[in-house]
């Protein structure tokens, strides 16, 4: 079927509305001039590109320190909670296939909530909390904010894979006389991993890129990535390392998502060859 010119621009303006701004902060990344944030000097005459704005980074230059080390607290945490949202999400989601009551139906409710509770009353709650306990808010906080808010993304993804999951493989596994837990480590995680994958790398990309409930529950010296790089935007005359640092986190999550896509593949490539 021929398709029609207004579907075509329909489809270029939205491509241009999520691509371009990427696209612009990786050029950012090159330009000269840090203050006017400028290609063209004061004559419009074009001065070209520059790479010492990676050259600082990986420099570990004075002037960029505080925003490299933003950037590893940042995938500290991110790391940390995504590992442990996995964890947990995953039994949660066996938890709430496997048995189906009131108070799994709770159990639902409260795990649904955090995707439809609003960013800033997540935040402010949590900081609540912490207030009550008398917790000094950094990083151990941060990391409990993030893998509470995560964990609801893993169980949901979890659950979707569980849908498809057919109950008499881990019912033959035990007939040959498998265990509880080989049965799950040798038969259902293997058949679970690509949904656990997908969950883990959109806990990931939430816990690196969050502001609003990190800068609730942030302390003294503990600024995230993007909790710094909001605070140094408007002001910073290093503003384009923090665009060349964004396109090497772009790089890195693009690298991600690539490898998960392998995994994936060949995992399914191995399920068919088995068949």
């Amino acid at each position: 079927m021929k398709r029609s010119l207004f579907s075509v621009m329909v489809l270029g303006c939205v491509l241009a509305f999520l691509y371009v701004p990427i696209i612009l902060v990786v050029v950012y990344g090159f330009i000269p001039n840090g203050i006017s944030m400028s290609f063209f000097d004061a004559k419009g005459a074009f001065i070209g590109f520059t790479t010492k704005w990676y050259a600082q980074i990986f420099s570990g230059d004075y002037s960029v320190k505080a925003l490299l080390e933003s950037f590893w607290l940042s995938l500290t945490i991110a790391g940390l909670a995504t590992l442990i949202s996995c964890v947990i999400g995953t039994m949660s989601a066996l938890a709430l296939q496997r048995w189906k009551d009131k108070l799994q139906s709770i159990h639902h409710a409260l795990v649904y909530t955090p995707l439809i509770m609003p960013d800033i009353l997540i935040g402010i709650s949590l900081l609540m909390l912490f207030v009550a306990a008398s917790v000094d808010c950094g990083f151990w906080t941060i990391l409990i904010a993030h893998v509470t808010f995560c964990v609801s993304y893993v169980v949901m993804t979890v659950l979707a894979r569980l849908q498809d999951f057919d109950d008499r493989i881990t019912e033959a596994a035990y007939d040959l006389g498998a265990g509880p837990w080989y049965a799950f480590f040798h038969v259902e995680l293997p058949i679970l991993m690509p949904g656990i994958v997908a969950g883990g790398l959109l806990a990931f990309t939430l816990s690196i890129d969050d502001v609003v409930i990190t800068s609730f529950v942030n302390g003294a010296g503990t600024n995230t990535f993007p909790t710094y790089v909001s605070s140094m935007t408007k002001h910073s005359r290093n503003l384009p390392a923090v665009f060349a640092l964004s396109t090497l986190m772009l790089l890195f999550t693009c690298a991600l998502v690539g490898i998960s896509k392998f995994l994936t593949s060949r995992g399914g490539l191995k399920t068919k060859e088995k068949k």
